[in-house]
């Protein structure tokens, strides 16, 4: 929040490029962004190992684990839904009130507490909200960091894998119930009061920071703090040179190559996870397009009983760790059922495809929601009584308008399907190992490029969806998902 006010209160050399690359651990899956944690701050970490070299320790002087180590990884990879939903906020904040109350003789905290964070509010608890529901529905960090730190979506995978369903099953109901309350909670603040302005809706003017020490104090620590976000994407791809078996006792890789890279292409057993994610994520992502449209259809133009039920019942994935969407499945669809045809589909290949259907449909049932919002029903009327059919209705008037959004959505739910860990180590089978999973196997094996290099893949396909969603919905590409 406090970067959000500075970088968009104030100008400075380079201020708009600092701001940029403040959202950098968007592009970070989970759980690449644990793996490159650990080798920057982990037990055998190269920042302790330099420490450790430079001072003549015996041992490194600290390790990135336990509930620490947790805390780090979730502040670094969420501190941005706070920046970025603030952020959104305060382009469309009118500055003019804040100039009224300075005028009535209001001092400058009065007015921050009295006027401006009342209008945030819709914000704070919205990235309040995203922050939490990403936090209890957290598995890499706990999985790679956890030590005897114990978390319940940990003690789900842990008593899956002992065979205890019933206590998985148990556990999952806890879960689940407590992030159903705190959403409801946090709903229920939001709404009680009404955050509007009666004002033009004149937007905030940076101003430029005049005094020279100023400026470059703001500099140095912007290039200081952009570092330190910047740091774990370096040593990524510091880490996908390094060739197998060269990297063992020495603090800093003695090797570099792009041997992995070519990997990448030749092996078979490398190339496997991903041609299987992009398989799976697309399975996911096509169906979720064709449900969309109709569900989001049903929600914001439908006039009829219950379509707000039919909101909340398609959103209820949102509000539901991975954890307990695998679960859920497994007890479903471990024994044959009409609606498989007669087939057990826990063990077999399609299994993962329509988890990532069930956990991922709220990201692209919002954002056509969104666009279809902005669609005016005259608009269709007109074209129904000038004799259009309905198929010309939707392909001629319907689809252009909604396409940005559910393209970016689609986007979305590819790229989240692809990198997706959490539901893929409870549901995956030999025949169906995703990306996710075969970085997780590489590291268990001590091939630290191939791993690195995977989670290359994963973060190159996530800027790109970020660039092109930005270039379709703009400002708005960010917010039409809460």
């Amino acid at each position: 929040t406090g970067l959000a006010f500075f970088y968009h209160r104030y100008r400075f050399p380079g201020s708009t490029l600092f701001a940029t690359l403040v959202i950098t651990p968007i592009v970070f899956p989970p759980l690449v962004s644990v793996i490159s944690y650990m080798w920057l701050f982990g037990e055998a970490g190269v920042v302790p190992g330099l420490i450790r070299d430079w001072l003549g320790l015996a041992r490194a002087p600290f390790a990135l684990k336990g509930f620490s180590g947790i805390l780090l990884i979730h502040v670094y990879t969420q501190f941005i839904y706070f920046y970025m939903l603030v952020s959104a906020a305060l382009e469309r904040f009118d500055h003019s009130v804040e100039e009224a109350a300075a005028v009535l003789g209001a001092s400058r905290w009065y007015t921050l507490r009295r006027v401006t964070l009342p209008m945030l509010v819709p914000a704070l608890v919205a990235a309040s909200l995203i922050v939490f529901m990403v936090s209890m529905s957290s598995f890499s960090a706990p999985y790679m960091l956890g030590d005897r730190f114990r978390v319940l979506s940990i003690q789900i995978y842990l008593s899956k894998l002992n065979g205890n369903m019933e206590m998985a099953a148990t556990q999952s109901v806890v879960l689940g119930a407590i992030c159903i309350i705190i959403v409801l909670a946090l709903r229920w603040y939001e709404n009680r009061s009404q955050y509007a302005s009666t004002g033009k809706g004149i937007g905030l003017r940076p101003i430029p920071m005049r005094s020279g020490a100023a400026r470059s104090v703001a500099v140095v620590l912007s290039v200081l703090f952009s570092l330190v976000l910047l740091l774990p994407h370096i040593m990524l791809f510091i880490i996908s040179l390094v060739p197998t078996g060269t990297w063992t006792w020495q603090t800093v890789p003695p090797v570099l190559s792009f041997v992995n890279y070519s990997f990448l292409f030749t092996r078979p057993d490398l190339w496997a996870p991903v041609k299987n994610s992009i398989i799976m994520a697309g399975m996911a992502t096509v169906a979720g397009v064709l449900f969309a449209l109709v569900a989001s259809y049903l929600v914001t133009k439908g006039r009829f009983v219950g379509r707000q039920l039919i909101d909340a019942l398609i959103m209820i994935p949102w509000a539901l760790p991975g954890t307990i969407i695998a679960i859920s499945m497994i007890i479903a669809f471990n024994r044959p059922l009409p609606i498989t045809f007669g087939r057990v589909l826990v063990g077999t290949f399609w299994i993962l495809p329509l988890a990532y259907f069930v956990n991922l449909i709220p990201l692209i049932v919002r954002s056509t929601s969104a666009s279809l919002q902005q669609l005016d029903n005259s608009l269709i009327e007109a074209a129904l009584t000038l004799g259009a059919s309905w198929f010309t209705v939707f392909r001629r008037v319907i689809l252009p308008i909604v396409m940005p959004g559910v393209l970016s959505g689609a986007l979305l739910m590819f790229v989240q399907g692809f990198g997706e860990f959490t539901s893929s180590i409870l549901l995956y089978i030999a025949d169906n190992r995703p990306i996710s999973i075969g970085i997780l196997e590489r590291l268990q094996f001590f091939h630290l490029g191939e791993a690195a290099v995977l989670g290359i893949v994963q973060v190159i396909l996530m800027m790109i969806v970020l660039v092109v969603t930005r270039h379709w919905l703009g400002n708005r590409s960010h917010q039409a998902y809460f």
